[in-house]
């Protein structure tokens, strides 16, 4: 802990008694020549707004005393920058002053200088020259408004927002303290690196880089998992004379009236921490090194680092390469056949690339201005990988790959790797036309064989609804696709739908609109289930007894047509046994339907916020519940045809069967992602108010940390059968707040549901806690995907990391309490949608 000033107390009152009792001085009254601030009379300089404060600090059992700047009415105080890092004071005798020739010094007791701004000359008269510290926390040395010196161009530890971090080739670190109690110069840096284009953080340990952020892109740093993160606020700008520079845009904290600081610790590690007003403290929301595979080239040259699922490292050599020494896994690795330009030794035929993609690139790229990427790369026969990054360009490596790391699917760039013919594994260029040719008439074949089974299908599924439906009409239920584009094009805004409805035919059927009139009895009240966000949802009944539910698509829906289309081009190819199943369509006309199957059950929130029916919900069957939840949620991202992302997971869209099994529903929302995509962002924010990630609700960008975050609220509901917007006024702004007091204080099991408490087995209730609170964490780089969740759930011997706290409560509440209302979605462009299970 720093120690207290000599004539105060060290507590959160520190500044206060300053403010009262000591002689202060401000930016109003800045310090000029002949003026003095003195350590024994306590008093300090304030930036204008009183944000920052500068004076003198030390630490408890220690003489020596420093001349710093930290955060005003914050506790610790936390220094951002020391003056005299190396040249303590002894004693508290110390002081600081202008000199006549305009330098800022601080002097000891014996008027001996320790330190100075080092000014080597000042325009004008001297005496106008002044020091103070502006609202951003830069200490500023000024001759008639033009400034000599600043503290943000010489920085100590930490970055606070205001400051430009230089690019061009120029030195530019921060220095870490020796240790937590002594701020002199430490062994670790964290800057941009001087030597490297495109641009990237280091960390450094002396010389030797212990890790990198990887390169920037224009938008991110792409060697670091920035799913969500507050890194974003990175911006890349130019000065008036072309030099560029690094700037931190902080707008979304201070609305939420948060500070950010980022740091270089004593310990190595470069941190992101945001000040917490609730818990009155600093809470660290991104890390760098954050795991073993982050630290620099940890499994050495032409080798990649992989987390296993227990967040382990585990290193293997790249394709076409070996260990160099079998008994060290860690040692790098060796080509196995020499590229086709090492004459001594060349394979037959020409060299070619591999793809590896999801990668972090190596370091030590080299940008070249080509069209040709690859073909510049084989030219030059020292040219080992190449990589085409959207905002760098071409991207080329010669020499060792280094500090390669392999990322979860979604994450980092597509690398190619140069190889000998022999380790392609599927031949060189020589081969390629052959290729192709086997390719085209496999891939041939299988479109035949699936056209075939289609046509089997469709017909046999037509055959069975001629049987079943409508037995008593003249009408056929199932029409054909092509009939139904003539009706429907009677309206312009149907044509683009009846084109997706032709392609879907084969696999969708078609029901006629009289069919579905006659099994809703004409769409009447009785049989209205209730209102989803399109238009109404309907129970009705086959003429074979089979119970269906039928939306129906409200005129007046201003998103209703597209959120049609979505919901029919997805579930067309989506079958699972936690999945509503979509048993056809119908569009006649302005008329489109959806047919489901039948939930009897109706949703969860029906049973779970109701105190009655709450009952019949044991932990036996809760459990099966959250497993059911995840294993659909997996399906959706990994294992479907599609990787589509919910965007609306909630209880009300958890409808229950008969023997109250969990299927996800409504999918109009949804949105699918291309092989490569791992993040998307809209202008148009939509969903359920209490369920929303930070990233998604705030910045608009989602991705399937988006749906895990979504079903971390999920499952603590269904853990406490409490809504997470239940708390309003209370001390806690959220379920997610409530969850965290209890489980920090190690209560974790007074958040189980009072009517199951002394039933749920706390083993498994602890551990679903858990699970929830790391898929609500703030950084969507932090929660687990849903393959580690489903792991997490079904086997007890996978051992589950620490959540960090998440800053729920005091970034979110406001716009919590405005926003949401029992069953009703508020979207950012007024689409208001109530919600009931069908």
């Amino acid at each position: 802990m720093l120690s207290t000033y000599k004539r105060v107390a060290s507590c959160t009152l520190l500044f206060y008694i300053f403010l009262c009792f000591c002689s202060v001085i401000s930016q109003g009254d800045p310090i000029k020549q002949g003026d003095f601030i003195r350590d024994e009379d306590g008093e300090v300089l304030f930036s204008d707004g009183h944000n920052f404060v500068m004076g003198f600090f030390g630490f408890q059992d220690s003489s020596s005393r420093y001349v710093g700047i930290w955060y005003y009415n914050i506790p610790g105080p936390e220094v951002i920058w020391v003056a005299n890092r190396n040249t303590p004071i002894n004693g508290n005798g110390g002081s600081f002053t202008i000199t006549e020739n305009g330098n800022l010094v601080i002097l000891d007791e014996n008027k001996n200088q320790l330190w100075s701004t080092n000014v080597s000359s000042v325009r004008n008269n001297m005496n106008n020259t002044e020091a103070f510290v502006r609202d951003d926390g830069n200490l500023v040395l000024s001759n008639d408004n033009v400034v000599l010196w600043e503290s943000f161009k010489h920085p100590s530890d930490t970055y606070v927002p205001g400051m430009k971090v230089p690019v061009n080739g120029k030195s530019f670190f921060f220095t870490s303290w020796k240790s937590s109690t002594d701020p002199s110069l430490g062994n670790h840096t964290l800057g941009v690196d001087p030597n490297g284009l495109p641009p990237q953080v280091v960390v450094r340990d002396g010389e030797r880089k212990i890790w990198r952020s990887g390169y920037w892109d224009g938008r991110i740093f792409t060697g670091v998992d920035m799913t969500g993160s507050f890194l974003h606020g990175f911006v890349l700008n130019y000065d008036n004379n072309g030099d560029r520079y690094f700037v931190y845009n902080d707008n979304e904290w201070k609305l939420n009236g948060s500070l950010v600081r980022f740091q270089i610790g004593w310990d190595g590690y470069e941190r992101e921490l945001v000040w917490n007003e609730n818990e009155k403290r600093w809470i660290e929301i991104q890390k760098g090194p954050h795991n073993e595979c982050e630290l620099y080239n940890y499994c050495g040259s032409f080798a990649a680092c992989e987390l296993s699922v227990l967040g382990s490292a585990i290193c293997s050599c790249l394709q076409g390469f070996e260990l160099w020494d079998e008994g060290n896994l860690s040692g790098g690795c060796t080509r196995i056949t020499a590229l086709k330009g090492n004459q001594s030794n060349g394979s037959f035929g020409e060299d070619g690339f591999l793809e590896r993609t999801y990668m972090k690139l190596p370091d030590f790229a080299h940008v070249v201005v080509t069209n040709d990427c690859e073909g510049n790369c084989l030219e030059n026969t020292s040219c080992t990988a190449y990589a085409e990054v959207i905002g760098i360009g071409c991207m080329l490596w010669y020499g060792d790959l280094v500090d390669v790391q392999q990322f979860e699917r979604g994450d980092g760039n597509t690398l190619h790797i140069r190889l000998a013919h022999s380790d392609l594994g599927h031949g060189g260029k020589n081969n390629k036309i052959m290729i192709v040719i086997i390719l085209t008439v496999i891939a041939g074949l299988i479109c035949l064989g699936i056209l075939v089974l289609l046509v089997w299908r469709y017909k046999t599924k037509l055959k069975v609804y001629l049987a079943s439906c409508c037995k008593n009409s003249e009408v056929p239920p199932v029409v054909d696709a092509r009939k139904s584009r003539e009706t429907s094009a009677e309206i312009s805004e149907s044509v683009e739908l009846s084109l997706e409805s032709n392609r879907l035919s084969a696999e969708l059927p078609f029901f006629n609109f009289s069919c579905m009139s006659e099994a809703t009895n004409n769409f009447s009240e009785e049989n209205k289930l209730g209102h989803g966000r399109f238009g109404p949802v309907y129970k009705g009944k086959l003429p074979t007894g089979e119970e269906i539910a039928v939306k129906r698509l409200s005129r007046r829906s201003g998103h209703g047509l597209d959120e049609f289309q979505n919901e029919m081009r997805l579930f067309a190819k989506l079958e699972h046994r936690n999945l509503v199943k979509l048993m056809g369509c119908s569009i006649e006309g302005d008329e489109k339907l959806l047919v489901y199957e039948f939930m009897p059950n109706k949703s969860l929130d029906h049973f779970l916020f109701d105190p009655i029916k709450q009952t019949q919900l044991d932990w036996a069957r809760r459990y099966e519940i959250i497993e059911g939840i995840a294993r659909g949620l997996l399906y959706l991202h990994r294992d479907s045809r599609l990787r589509i992302i919910h965007r609306n997971l909630k209880p009300s869209n958890i409808l229950l069967d008969e023997n109250m099994n969990p299927k996800i529903s409504d999918f109009c929302l949804a949105q699918i992602f291309g092989g490569n995509q791992n993040e998307a962002s809209t202008t148009r924010v939509v969903g359920s108010h209490g369920y929303m990630s930070h990233e998604y609700a705030m910045q608009g960008l989602f991705s399937v940390k988006s749906d895990v975050y979504s079903f971390g609220v999920l499952l603590l509901e269904i853990v406490s059968g409490r809504k997470n917007t239940s708390f309003g006024d209370s001390e806690y702004s959220s379920l997610i707040g409530y969850a965290w007091h209890l489980w920090n204080d190690q209560r974790a099991m007074e958040i189980v549901d009072a009517c199951i408490h002394d039933l749920s087995p706390n083993t498994e209730a602890l551990r679903c806690i858990q699970i929830g609170m790391l898929c609500v964490q703030d950084s969507a780089s932090h929660r687990p995907n849903m393959s580690d969740i489903v792991s997490m759930l079904e086997s007890e011997a996978t051992t589950l990391p620490l959540p960090t706290q998440p800053l729920d409560t005091s970034i979110k509440r406001s716009v919590d309490r405005e926003c949401y209302k029992d069953g009703v979605d508020i979207s950012n462009d007024l689409a208001v949608t109530t919600v009931e299970g069908r």
